[in-house]
């Protein structure tokens, strides 16, 4: 069975970056030999009950059932990322997403390798020295992991520290 990656970002916010993960990122974890572990896969939505709670209206319930349904899809993320070999981290935008930033962290605590996606040109970082938070930095690299602005290319790293890895156990 293909060493599992979870894949962490933002991009299931908006329906071009849906677009983007589901036929960019995901193709590319495939074609790098690893299975992805998907936050965003619709499976995910409905197991948290994050779709349903988001059709009810404003309200007291509304309320409780989204609250349910957050503590669910984070209990199930960072399940995912525990029983995942490697962590694939989407890091574009002015400031890395706060949700793909704790993601990180937590992979890079549990000793899992981690590359960061950055394909957004703009430096974002603390200072010249880095293109985007430099604590984020650091828990990419710590683990062997780099940023590389082409999805292929990082899938492929990461299948690369991944096998590493697994040589050393």
């Amino acid at each position: 069975m293909p060493k599992a990656v979870y894949v962490a970002s933002p991009l299931g916010f908006s329906a071009v970056g849906r677009l983007y993960h589901r036929e960019v990122l995901l193709p590319a974890v495939k074609e790098a030999g690893l299975r992805a572990f998907d936050p965003w896969a619709p499976k995910h939505a409905r197991d948290s009950g994050l779709s349903s709670a988001l059709k009810l209206p404003a309200g007291e319930e509304r309320i409780a059932q989204l609250s349910h349904a957050n503590h669910a899809a984070a209990e199930l993320n960072f399940e995912l990322i525990s029983q995942a070999d490697g962590l694939l981290a989407v890091v574009d935008g002015n400031d890395v997403d706060s949700g793909t930033a704790a993601e990180i962290g937590a992979a890079s605590a549990m000793g899992k390798p981690i590359v960061g996606l950055r394909t957004d040109f703009r430096s974002m970082g603390d200072n010249d020295g880095s293109p985007i938070n430099l604590q984020v930095e650091y828990f990419i690299r710590r683990t062997g992991g780099r940023l590389l602005s082409d999805p292929r290319t990082a899938a492929r790293h990461l299948a690369k520290l991944i096998d590493r890895g697994a040589a050393r156990r």
